[in-house]
């Protein structure tokens, strides 16, 4: 399965976040699946594809040409698709996936996490989507959601059409988990029930 992580690409966070993310990395390898991620060596997409490399993993990097600079991108990459735009990277790897996984991030990953629930909610696509909660970091993003449902501004089947995982060893089962199942929302009347 190609599972496309997203997530924080900053040098000088705690470090347990690069931990689960090089233990997810390594996880999604031993398991055999590749990783489909933004090609940058630094933070914990780079933490990530490190931990797949070292269990010897398939690893797509998808990143436009002008990050195609010395100490930008990861060097180990089985293979790396160029866009020309951000917009075009990110469409790239969402055609790539099979599944979701969402570390913690800034804007670009809350962006990314958005748009791919979002077109879950309106039934373009019917795959996984997993965040990370490293530290307790999405907790207020989650919360934020559930006020949203309380206030109808969302259905509360948007709050099923993504998992929530503390550990890196609860996303595999995870996925596996959301593959089986066949809700989700296909109406846009469903976003308003």
């Amino acid at each position: 399965m190609h599972i496309t992580v997203y997530g924080a690409s900053g040098a000088h966070l705690a470090a347990e976040y690069y931990a689960a993310a090089q233990r997810f990395g390594g996880l999604l390898a031993r398991a055999g699946h590749t990783l489909v991620f933004g090609g940058g060596q630094e933070g914990l997409m780079g933490a990530c594809a490190r931990g797949a490399s070292a269990e010897g993993g398939e690893i797509v990097g998808v990143a436009p040409r002008f990050f195609d600079e010395p100490g930008i991108l990861y060097p180990h990459c089985s293979r790396f698709v160029y866009t020309e735009t951000m917009a075009q990277r990110k469409t790239e790897m969402e055609a790539l996936a099979e599944a979701f996984v969402v570390l913690p991030g800034g804007i670009g990953t809350f962006e990314e996490f958005f748009e791919t629930l979002t077109l879950k909610q309106l039934g373009q696509h019917r795959k996984p989507i997993v965040l990370l909660n490293t530290l307790d970091y999405y907790d207020d993003l989650v919360s934020l959601l559930r006020k949203a449902v309380e206030g109808r501004f969302l259905s509360r089947g948007c709050l099923e059409l993504f998992s929530l995982c503390r550990e890196p060893e609860e996303i595999l089962p995870a996925i596996e988990n959301a593959r089986s199942l066949s809700g989700g929302i296909h109406r846009l009347e469903d976003y308003h029930r």
